[in-house]
């Protein structure tokens, strides 16, 4: 934990944002650095234009990619595309803008050139498809998540709304890099001319009726605090306080590519992730201020839940929550309707679907997997150890296909609407039916082979049969749910359990654990884990 973790931001650690948008420009990235690749992970590819990651030619080469496949899977209906409140966002956007006009693609971008919200490009290509038409639409996100202010993102949803799956994103990824490699001489590029509008925030907002209980919320005069964290969702909640008369206060309404106003990471660094107590530390402040505070990250997709009586709720009890509470609130969901959980969330959830007598549906990392059974209503629920998740509409239909942390922000203020008591009340009585389980992840260094190995390993390596004085009754490489591979082990007793997958961007593996036997027990699994995933991996 860095010292100054929780702290406010000084002079000395803001970007330099005229350098950050002049290298986006300027560096040209050479893609036999492996570093300077177009590289597409869980949420599209990332990296700062200071590194030669995230550039110019990146993003022409990715849209002109985006281009081609969409033409290879008979996609020729528009293309919605939204930003970030990022620096290199902008930039991006046009850029892709450019390539996608020379190409005759009809680009939706905003109305109001405003900021676009993951969620609400994710709704509105599910509106499009939806309607009849006889084409079909995809979409373009231009946002890094909650990664500091240097980076940018880019990410592609196709048709069903949601993350793109590994299939389209390798394809995409490996044809953008031989465009690069070639000196891009494939690329189109044009003035963006005719590029066409839709309002993202209106629809949304006004749709928002369909999915939560408004009219509960106003009742029950809820008052809310909603803190954007700089981000995409900062318009989005002033019009949801004036469309339906809330109580809600935007406790900051402030925009800034640099975040100075943001108080420091664990790490020291600046990041928008609404589920870090030390990126919240501001936020936390007003927790006696309202009956519900929550936080977004910068493109929406998560959500951060304060109660005045908890505090910054850990994700992973807020989904047990959520969970407990919607499947008691939704009478319009199919009653065979399975809870989705990635397997590195809280076995608290399975508890919780159990005693609804729901299936529980767990799958690898990655909000990707959840689409399919968001689309065909047989999982209402999916959400992420990480603070994403979305639901389904009262009727039992397709909201989003991707993280909505607006959604599941303003479901807070429906539960304490509803049962007069708050989401983190809520959790204690739920631990006071199930245990109280204790959770954390770590990491351990692993090099690069190690972590290859890691990726592939099979259950059927790990050699113990214990864990922490329990024995060991599953060892998996494959997501229960769905029979996908797990990039990793997931091995687990009567009470604990871990989880251990190789890092993307570090020479470590991360070690998820959780134990119901309290904080000693669980560092008895993080250790033994260890010991256990370096045997299999050869020592």
């Amino acid at each position: 934990m860095n010292a100054r973790a929780g702290q406010p931001a000084q002079e000395s650690d803001l970007t330099d944002i005229k350098a950050l948008v002049h290298a986006y420009y300027e560096l040209i990235p050479d893609v036999t650095v492996p570093e300077q690749r177009v590289v597409f992970g869980t949420s599209g590819h990332r990296g700062s234009s200071f590194d030669a990651a995230f550039n110019e030619t990146h993003i022409a080469a990715i849209t002109q990619a985006i281009v081609e496949y969409r033409a290879s899977q008979g996609i020729t209906g528009p293309l919605f595309i939204g930003r970030d409140t990022h620096a290199l966002s902008r930039p991006a956007e046009t850029t892709a803008l450019e390539v996608l006009s020379a190409n005759g693609v009809n680009a939706l971008v905003d109305e109001f050139d405003d900021f676009v919200p993951t969620p609400a490009l994710s709704h509105a290509i599910i509106a499009y498809n939806a309607a009849g038409h006889d084409d079909q639409a995809d979409g373009i996100v231009v946002t890094p998540s909650h990664n500091p202010p240097r980076d940018g993102g880019f990410k592609y949803n196709p048709p069903h709304g949601g993350p793109a799956d590994s299939d389209a994103t390798n394809w995409i990824a490996n044809r953008a890099n031989e465009i690069i490699a070639e000196g891009s001489h494939d690329v189109k590029r044009s003035e963006p001319t005719g590029v066409g509008t839709y309002d993202y925030r209106g629809k949304y907002v006004d749709d928002l009726e369909n999915i939560i209980d408004i009219e509960a919320i106003k009742k029950a005069g809820v008052r809310i605090g909603a803190d954007p964290l700089g981000g995409a969702s900062v318009h989005y909640w002033r019009a949801i306080a004036e469309r339906y008369g809330l109580d809600l206060t935007v406790v900051n309404p402030t925009v800034d590519p640099q975040w100075g106003f943001m108080t420091l990471d664990w790490d020291g660094k600046i990041r928008m992730d609404p589920s870090s107590a030390s990126v919240m530390a501001s936020v936390l402040k007003h927790k006696h201020d309202f009956d519900v505070v929550t936080g977004n990250d910068a493109d929406a997709d998560r959500h951060g839940i304060v109660t005045p009586d908890g505090g910054l709720m850990n994700p992973n009890h807020y989904l047990a929550v959520a969970v407990q509470y919607l499947y008691g609130h939704r009478p319009g969901w199919k009653p065979d309707a399975a809870v989705g959980k990635t397997l590195v969330s809280s076995t608290m959830i399975d508890r919780v679907a159990s005693s609804l007598g729901r299936r529980l549906w767990e799958v690898p990392v990655g909000f990707k997997w959840f689409v399919p059974g968001l689309v065909d209503g047989s999982v209402a629920f999916g959400g992420e150890e990480s603070a994403g998740a979305s639901f389904l509409r009262k009727d039992g239909t397709v909201w989003t296909t991707d993280k909505d942390g607006i959604l599941l922000a303003l479901l807070a203020s429906e539960i304490v609407a509803v049962t007069g008591k708050s989401p983190s009340e809520l959790y204690t009585e739920l631990t006071e039916k199930y245990g109280s389980p204790v959770y954390e992840r770590v990491d351990a260094v692993a090099t690069k082979a190690q972590k290859a190995a890691l990726g592939k390993l099979n259950g059927s390596a790990i050699t113990a049969d214990s864990l922490a004085g329990e024995p060991i009754i599953a060892k998996l490489s494959e997501a229960p749910g769905n029979g996908a591979a797990v990039g990793g082990v997931k091995v687990v007793t009567e009470h604990a359990w871990f989880a251990a997958r190789p890092s993307g961007t570090e020479d470590v593996y991360k070690i998820y654990a959780e134990s119901f036997l309290g904080a000693d027990h669980l560092k008895r699994v993080q250790a033994e884990a260890k010991t256990i995933v370096d045997a299999a991996l050869g020592g």
